[in-house]
Order: structure tokens, then sequence, then C-alpha cells
């Protein structure tokens, strides 16, 4: 009989995944906050479960994709949370991106009932998790990420072993630090571009062509110059992690004076409406600073 997954949190990045997991076999079942986001998989013949005590009584892996720590913890603890269905041996998977202590603290909530946990965030946004080519950041003990590494491997093209908890969530933090700031410097770079009167074109053709060549440079580029910020990693949640990058490099004695400027112009672009946007709509932060826009 195939492992059975259970998986909470079908949101942009959870649903694309949780279908990855139906497609390679598994037998599926989903929770999620809002049901509507469940009937497509019910159409399909997927399971779906009233509460997540009830999806994780009647799963082997249970897999958590929930935006925030707030979230997480919503659906682990309480009567009718994951905790309350929980069975020794079973194996709890968090890949949503959350803070190292709420990390820490699921894990010592699901081991202290005999389960086993990965902390196992993921680089890449939606269009890596429709097609399966995510990278997973798996923390845990070596023996619990082989334990769920067929699972992982239907969703992302690689699983990277980190470290212990949290040193899944803590790559994730750095890889979104570099995230944010390549976008922010590719925004400034555009932007400045325009104003010296270079063709937009160009400028990408160039960036390509050399060796800051890079598919985020190309695809946000692109979008861009189309005037596309359909959000496929939104504002919003890169403002929420860079909270929790700056947070962590806070309580290490870290300095991040260019994330922090990257920050603050995400929170401009919050201000002036852009927070359900694509990251590349921090460009329309510079773009309204200097009067003019970024376009083919």
């Amino acid at each position: 009989m195939a492992e059975r997954v259970g998986f909470i949190g079908l949101g942009a990045m959870g649903t694309p995944m949780a279908w990855n997991v139906h497609g390679g076999g598994y037998e599926l079942g989903v929770f999620n906050r809002t049901p509507a986001k469940t009937r497509p998989f019910a159409d399909e013949g997927v399971t779906v479960f009233s509460t997540p005590a009830i999806l994780t009584a009647e799963s082997d892996v249970v897999v958590i994709m929930v935006t925030s720590s707030e979230a997480l913890d919503t659906v682990l603890y309480g009567d009718a949370g994951v905790l309350a269905g929980l069975g020794r041996g079973k194996a709890v998977v968090n890949m949503g991106t959350v803070s190292p202590e709420a990390t820490r603290e699921a894990a010592e909530a699901v081991h202290a009932m005999g389960g086993r946990f990965i902390d196992a965030p993921v680089s890449g946004t939606v269009k890596p998790a429709e097609e399966g080519n995510l990278v997973v950041l798996a923390g845990g003990l070596a023996e619990d990420v082989e334990r769920v590494r067929p699972v992982l491997e239907a969703m992302g093209k690689a699983v990277v072993p980190c470290g212990d908890i949290p040193q899944g969530t803590h790559m994730k933090l750095v890889l979104n630090l570099m995230l944010g700031n390549l976008m922010q410097s590719l925004a400034e770079g555009l932007n400045l571009g325009r104003a010296l009167e270079l063709d937009p074109d160009q400028m990408l053709e160039a960036i390509d062509g050399g060796p800051l060549g890079a598919p985020l440079f190309r695809m946000k580029g692109g979008n861009i110059l189309a005037g596309n910020f359909a959000k496929q990693f939104p504002v919003d949640l890169l403002a929420k992690d860079l909270d929790l990058v700056t947070g962590a490099a806070g309580k290490a004695a870290v300095p991040l004076p260019q994330t922090a400027a990257t920050r603050e112009t995400v929170s401009a672009a919050r201000a002036l409406g852009h927070g359900d946007e694509d990251m590349a709509a921090l460009i329309r932060v510079l773009e309204r600073l200097t009067g003019s826009e970024v376009r083919s």
C-alpha cells in the first residue's frame, strides 16, 4: 500500500506541491483552513479532512506549508491540531518559512510525543513549485530526513541536508536575505539605466550575457519590462521573511546594513499598496521617486 501523506496548507505554493505529491503515487489527504481550496482535490478523489488532528491520525507523513509562525501554531497545537492526532514514529515536515524559535518549539513538541520532525523550507516560488523543481532545505536527524526524502523529492529537484534543527530554517533565511537584496539591486540598476536613457531590453541583454546573468534577473527583469507584477513571491511575504532575517541577525549580533535598506524599500512598496504584488514591484517605489517607468 502506498504511504499515506497528509498535506496541510493549500495556498499558492502548497497547492502545486500537494498535487505533485499526489502525482508521485502517494495516498494523499489534505486540510486547509479555507475549505474552498480543497474542492479541486475532492473532485479528484483526494480525501479532505475536517481537522489537522484527524488528518494526522490517518497519515504516515504530515507536510505543513503555511505562511507564518502564527499559522503553524494554529494547525499544530490545540484540541484539533496535528499534535492531537500524532502517534509514535509519524513524521511531521514543516516546509513553510517561520522563525527559528517557532521551528525549535514545534520540533520539541513533536519529539515529546514520539514523532519525527523535519525542518524543510523550500527555495523557489510558484513556477518551480508547479514544476516540482523546488530546492528543499532539510534540517533534522539524518535518519529522519532520509525517512521522508522520497516525499520531498516528489516536490523538489534537490534535497539539501543542512544539519540539525533549525538549520533548514537558518539556511532559508540566508537565501531570502540574498533574494531580497538581489531584487533591490535589479530594481535600482534598471531605474538608474532608464534615467541615463539606456534601452531596457539592452540592459537585460547586457546583464544576462555576463557574470551577472542569473535566472532571477532574467525572469524578474522580463516581468518588469512587461509591466507584469502578478505575484509569484509577494512583497508582503518578502517583508515577513526579511523581518525574520533581521530578527535572527540581531540575536546573533550580525550587522546587515544592505538588508536593512532593502527592508525599507519593501515597507515603502507596501505603503504604496503593492503588498499583494510580486516582489518585482519594488521597482515601483523607485519609479515613483524618479517619475518615470522602466518598460520596454
